[in-house]
C-alpha cells in the first residue's frame, strides 16, 4: 500500500465536558476522525449521546485500569481500587500487581468486561479498542483485551508504537530516557503486533504522540506529517476546550494547546499540500 492514510485521534474523550467539546469542534472541523472513551468519567454520559449524534466520528472505548474510576463498585473489586472507586495512580506498581496477584487479574478481568458493557448498553458498539496511558501493553491486560474483542466482534485496536525519529530537533529533551521507553515499548508491542496478527486484529502501523505526552506542539506534528510512510497511521492529542487564565494549569494549558493544534490552519494546510488521505478507526482495515 503507498497511499498514505492518517487516523486524527483524540483521548479520554467523556473525561470532562471541556474535553467533550473539543473533540466535538474538532471533528465539525473536519479534521478529528477519531476518538475513544472513558466509560466511567464525568462527562461519560454526555459523550455516549455526542457519540450517537455524530455518527462519522469513530468512537472506541477507553479502557482504564489505572488513574481514573472504576465502573464496578469497591466491594467487588477491592484489591484494585480503593473505597471511592479509584484505580492506582501509578502504573508500574499496578502492572506488578495485575501480573503476580491472580485476585487483581480475575477482578480487572472483570472490571473490563463491565466497561465495555456500560458502553454497549447506551447503544453504540466501540469501533476499536485502546488503554488509558497505554496499558494495555502489558501482556495480562492484552490478553484480556483480546478477549474482549473476540468476544463482541471489535477487531480494531491500538498498537503504540512510536518514533524517535519523527522530529529529532524535538526529543533533544532527555534522550536517554526517551530511549529507554521506546526500547520498553518496542518490546510490548512487538509482542501485541504479533498476538494481534494471530487472531486477526487490525491495527495502525505506527502511532505518533507518546514520546510528546504532555509537550505536543504544532511543529512536531506537521513534521510528522511531511514524514509520514505508507499504509495507516495515527496521531493522537487529549485536547479540552478550556476558558485559559493566570489561574490555568499547565495540564489545561497544554490540552487547549493541543485541541488549536487540530483547528489550525497549517494543520489542515498540510494535510492537503501532502494529500494524507483522512479516515476514522472504523474505516482501518489489515496492513500486511
Amino acid at each position: 500500500m503507498t497511499r498514505r492514510r492518517l487516523i486524527i485521534h483524540a483521548d479520554d474523550f467523556g473525561f470532562s465536558a471541556q474535553v467533550n467539546a473539543a473533540v466535538r469542534e474538532a471533528h465539525r472541523s473536519g479534521t478529528l476522525t477519531s476518538c475513544s472513551l472513558m466509560v466511567a468519567e464525568e462527562g461519560a454520559s454526555q459523550a455516549l449521546s455526542l457519540a450517537k449524534k455524530h455518527p462519522g466520528l469513530s468512537v472506541g472505548i477507553h479502557l482504564v485500569a489505572v488513574m481514573g474510576r472504576s465502573v464496578l463498585p469497591h466491594k467487588e473489586i477491592p484489591s484494585i481500587t480503593d473505597r471511592n472507586g479509584y484505580f492506582p495512580r501509578d502504573p508500574v506498581s499496578a502492572g506488578f500487581k495485575y501480573f503476580f496477584s491472580s485476585k487483581a487479574k480475575k477482578e480487572l478481568h472483570k472490571e473490563l468486561g463491565a466497561q465495555l458493557e456500560r458502553f454497549l448498553s447506551a447503544g453504540v458498539k466501540p469501533t476499536h479498542m485502546d488503554s488509558h496511558l497505554h496499558l494495555h501493553i502489558h501482556p495480562v491486560i492484552f490478553e484480556m483485551v483480546l478477549e474482549l474483542g473476540e468476544k463482541y466482534g471489535i477487531h480494531r485496536l491500538r498498537v503504540p508504537r512510536d518514533s524517535l525519529r519523527a522530529a529529532p530537533s524535538v526529543h533533544r529533551d532527555q534522550p536517554m530516557n526517551k530511549m529507554a521507553s521506546a526500547l520498553i515499548f518496542r518490546y510490548f508491542t512487538g509482542r501485541m503486533e504479533a498476538r494481534a496478527r494471530e487472531k486477526n486484529f487490525c491495527h495502525p502501523k505506527r502511532v505518533y504522540g507518546h514520546f510528546m505526552t504532555g509537550k505536543m506542539s504544532e511543529e512536531y506534528v506537521l513534521a510528522v506529517l511531511d514524514q509520514l510512510p505508507s499504509g495507516t497511521s495515527e496521531i493522537y492529542f487529549h485536547p479540552a476546550l478550556h476558558s485559559l487564565s493566570r489561574g490555568s494549569s499547565p495540564e489545561q494549558i497544554q490540552c487547549r494547546r493541543e485541541f488549536d493544534i487540530l483547528m489550525s490552519k497549517a494543520f489542515k494546510r498540510k494535510i492537503e499540500e501532502r494529500k494524507i488521505h483522512l479516515i476514522g478507526y472504523g474505516g482501518l482495515e489489515r496492513e500486511i
